[in-house]
C-alpha cells in the first residue's frame, strides 16, 4: 500500500512538473483576457475608476477615462493572448510588468482610498491591489522558463543541476 502511495505522489509531481507551467501561463492569461474585456464596457469593470484616474494623474490630466480604457483594455487582452500562446514571452512579460507597475501606483496616489487610519490595513480596493503581487510572482516563475529553463521533478537530477548551475555560475 506504501509503495502504491510513493508511486503515486512520484507520478503526481512528475506531471505539475510537466504541466505545472502551461496550466499557469494559461490561468494567468485567462485572467488578463477576462479582465481586459470588462474594460471594453464603460461602469463593468470595477478596476475602471481607479485605473481611469491613475493614467489621468500619470499624464497629468492628457489622457481621460474614455481613452484610457480602451487602450488598457487591449494592452491587458494582448498580455493574456501572449501568455496563453506562450510566443514571444519576453515581450509579453515585460507588458505585463509595465501593467504591474501602474496598477500599485494607486497605493501611493490614493493612499486615503487605498489604507485604513490603521497603518498598513489596506482598505478593500488596496486588498485588490496587493493581491497583484501574485500575478506578479507568477508572471516571475513563468520568466524563469521562458528562455529555456524547466522545472525538474526528480530530486537526484535537482541536485546535480543545482552542482552544475553553481559551477557555471562561478566561472561568470
Amino acid at each position: 500500500m506504501l509503495i502504491k502511495l510513493k508511486k503515486f505522489v512520484i507520478r503526481a509531481i512528475n506531471w505539475k512538473s510537466r504541466n505545472g507551467m502551461v496550466i499557469l501561463r494559461f490561468s494567468l492569461g485567462i485572467i488578463f483576457i477576462w479582465f481586459g474585456i470588462l474594460k471594453f464596457f464603460p461602469n463593468v469593470s470595477v478596476a475602471e475608476d481607479i485605473a481611469g484616474r491613475t493614467i489621468s494623474k500619470i499624464t497629468f490630466g492628457l489622457v481621460n477615462k474614455q481613452y484610457s480604457m480602451p487602450f488598457l483594455a487591449l494592452w491587458e487582452c494582448a498580455i493574456g493572448v501572449g501568455l496563453i500562446t506562450g510566443r514571444k514571452m519576453v515581450y509579453v512579460l515585460f507588458i505585463l510588468y509595465l501593467q504591474m507597475v501602474g496598477t500599485f501606483l494607486p497605493l501611493i496616489l490614493f493612499s486615503s482610498e487605498c489604507w485604513t487610519s490603521v497603518s498598513f490595513a489596506p482598505t478593500l480596493l488596496g486588498q485588490y491591489i496587493i493581491k497583484n503581487v501574485v500575478l506578479v510572482s507568477s508572471a516571475i516563475v513563468i520568466g524563469a522558463t521562458a528562455n529555456g529553463g524547466v522545472l525538474i521533478s526528480n530530486p537526484m537530477v535537482a541536485i546535480k543541476a543545482l552542482r552544475l548551475q553553481s559551477m557555471e555560475d562561478k566561472k561568470n
